[in-house]
């Protein structure tokens, strides 16, 4: 492996960050990933990228994406700022949406980085708790260095209290896992205004509480949940 190769990531990094985004690990591919070229080569690692607590909401909340009017301007913001990158880095985006094909982005996450599952479906970090997201992953036809999970044991097995079961007024959470539907309903009648503000079950959760996303931030990303 090359210097340059070895640098690869932490250039991306830097270039991820001015324009927003936060790199999330990666990982090389191996036998039985199905996965695109890039160019007419095979995929050798795949980098994700996206949020990571609440610093990234006031560069896209400036973005050209979330003053035209049109819709999904989250999803919008995210395919300008991937195709830049790699385009930059000579590697192929792929989104968590917009497909099919539908890529299995929590499957990726669990691969780059030491995350556990939650009642609430979303994976638990060890510093963001719930407060992080993906945005995208982009395909490299070069093997190069990455970061090195650390493990970490379920914050989820030895919490007692399990508030964000107790935290859902719609009862949407539970030990089996997130009732979408039940949720949207709930948000949806007289009795979900205050979900509408963000989701009570998520903002219960004592890991990475530092990190939640403000108000604004909360009540689009629950808008975006219910309305699909």
């Amino acid at each position: 492996m090359t210097g340059a190769a070895a640098s690869l990531y932490a250039r991306l990094c830097t270039a991820a960050s001015a324009r927003g985004l936060g790199c999330r690990g990666g990982f090389a591919v191996e036998a039985g990933d199905t996965l695109p070229e890039v160019g007419n080569e095979p995929t050798r690692t795949v980098v994700l990228l996206g949020f990571t607590g609440a610093k990234h909401w006031s560069v896209v909340r400036a973005s050209v994406e979330f003053s035209d009017g049109r819709p999904h301007p989250l999803d919008r913001w995210s395919v300008r700022m991937l195709t830049g990158l790699g385009a930059e880095f000579d590697a192929r985006p792929l989104f968590p949406f917009g497909g099919p094909p539908w890529w299995p982005f929590q499957r990726w996450a669990q691969r780059a980085e030491v995350l556990h599952a939650s009642p609430l479906g979303i994976l638990v970090h060890p510093e963001f708790g719930l407060w992080h997201a993906y945005r995208g992953a982009l395909l490299f036809a070069t093997e190069f260095r990455l970061p090195t999970p650390v493990r970490w044991p379920s914050p989820c097995a030895s919490c007692a209290a399990k508030p964000c079961i107790g935290g859902c007024p719609a009862g949407a959470v539970t030990a089996r896992g997130f009732d979408r539907g039940a949720c949207a309903t709930h948000v949806a009648s007289p009795q979900g205004i205050a979900c509408r503000s963000g989701c009570l079950a998520r903002a219960s959760c004592p890991v990475g509480a530092s990190h939640r996303y403000g108000p604004e931030q909360s009540a689009f990303h629950m808008q975006q949940l219910t309305a699909t």
